[in-house]
């Protein structure tokens, strides 16, 4: 669909792209390791996947949602999809710190305090490697 903003290709970092989907580095300084887990093709839910379909996209979460908390230590990762605004079946895939901006609050809410991240070295580069090694 070409009025789809995640139907077309975006200048978001590329981590990793299946046939099925791909995962994107989100560019938001607030929240370093932040990534998105895209399907390919356009649908809305869940439930448009078949059985398989399901099973390995969600085998693509957990295994982000994994090299996120290996590369990044989090406090929490939250696992969102949501959809609201952009009806393209996606997932979020947040790390959060009890410091960031807001904690304990969903990051599109208000924030509760400045919030200065502080990202291991190298970050982008480990976390791009240890999602590959996941999904091989």
């Amino acid at each position: 669909m070409m009025s789809c903003e995640l139907c077309k290709t975006t200048s978001e970092t590329l981590l990793w792209r299946s046939g099925l989907c791909r995962v994107v580095l989100v560019e938001d300084a607030d929240y370093p390791g932040f990534c998105r887990v895209i399907w390919n093709r356009h649908v809305k839910e869940m439930t448009d996947l078949n059985d398989g379909e399901q099973h390995a996209l969600m085998n693509v979460v957990f295994a982000v949602e994994s090299a996120i908390r290996e590369v990044m230590q989090p406090d929490k990762i939250n696992l969102a999809s949501l959809g609201n605004m952009t009806p393209h079946l996606h997932w979020h895939i947040i790390p959060r710190y009890a410091l960031d901006k807001h904690f304990p609050y969903p990051i599109w809410g208000t924030p509760q305090r400045a919030g200065i991240p502080k990202p291991p070295l190298d970050w982008q580069v480990r976390l791009a490697k240890s999602i590959c090694q996941r999904l091989q």
